[in-house]
């Protein structure tokens, strides 16, 4: 006797899809990541109120010393820009803030991990699209009031260091003080919380040295009145210390926030990676 014979019935055909399947790439991550930043609502409004403020304010504050009958000295009126870099770094922190918090506080940072799984991408391609914005637009309108301050105010003709510090330097300070915010916002997952802050840490330090009278706080007022992130600002836009001998002046400022951004970003990469969604 023969063994009845097996029929198998073919193989049904695998489906292939005809468009063409690659692995994702960081230029992939970038491209979603300009898409998301660029459509959502509070990025219109914090960059629209961060430009009002930078014209608003020092323009304004332009105008009043070129009606003022006050003496320039050797300063040049590229100075008067850090009165509107001041208010304008808040809506920076904002930004940068809600640039990753707010995915956490509503779920869509799940969405975000499933399309990119790679955490360390997502989190670059983050950083170098809100740098890259924040430096463009901080950096074109801070020439734009520059070249409006010195044409109103009758002082000494900057010198092409200064100019340099005053646009490029100020727009660069300011995306790099939000890439702090970022990556505190990474840590802290909290849109409220890590605004709240990032705004202490740009103003807290100050007001508290204002108020230590005491001999023996002298030396902790005086790093603070010079390390402070406002008497930063001011240092940019010097060649002298704003406050006391031996401070940051110059391009200082900008590479110490660099360090600081830095470190936070380092920081929000290792929390990033160990830790659940």
């Amino acid at each position: 006797m023969t063994a009845p014979a097996h029929h198998h019935a073919p193989a049904p055909h695998s489906y292939v899809s005809p468009i063409p399947v690659r692995r994702a790439h960081l230029g992939d991550a970038l491209a979603s990541e300009w898409t998301k930043i660029r459509s959502v609502r509070s990025t219109m409004w914090t960059l629209g109120v961060m430009i009002l403020l930078m014209l608003a304010v020092g323009l304004g504050v332009a105008a009043i010393a070129a009606t003022s009958e006050a003496p320039m000295g050797e300063e040049s009126a590229l100075g008067f820009g850090f009165f509107g870099m001041l208010p304008a770094s808040i809506c920076v922190i904002t930004l940068g803030v809600l640039t990753i918090a707010s995915e956490y506080g509503t779920g869509m940072i799940r969405t975000t991990l499933t399309a990119c799984p790679s955490r360390s991408r997502v989190l670059t391609a983050k950083a170098l699209v809100f740098f890259l914005l924040v430096f463009t637009v901080t950096t074109v309108f801070a020439t734009l009031v520059a070249v409006v301050q010195v044409a109103m105010v009758d002082a000494a003709e900057p010198t092409t260091v200064e100019w340099l510090r005053a646009t490029v330097g100020a727009g660069a300070y300011l995306a790099m003080l939000g890439l702090m915010s970022l990556a505190l916002g990474t840590l802290i997952r909290h849109s409220a919380g890590a605004i709240t802050v990032m705004i202490g840490l740009l103003l807290l330090p100050l007001v508290a040295a204002l108020f230590m009278f005491s001999e023996a706080l002298r030396s902790v007022q005086e790093w603070l009145f010079t390390y402070s992130i406002p008497s930063q600002m001011i240092a940019l836009y010097s060649d002298a210390a704003p406050f006391g001998e031996g401070g940051p002046v110059g391009w200082e400022p900008l590479l110490i926030m660099t360090g600081v951004a830095a470190v936070a970003l380092g920081g929000a990469y290792a929390l990033l990676n160990s830790r659940d969604v």
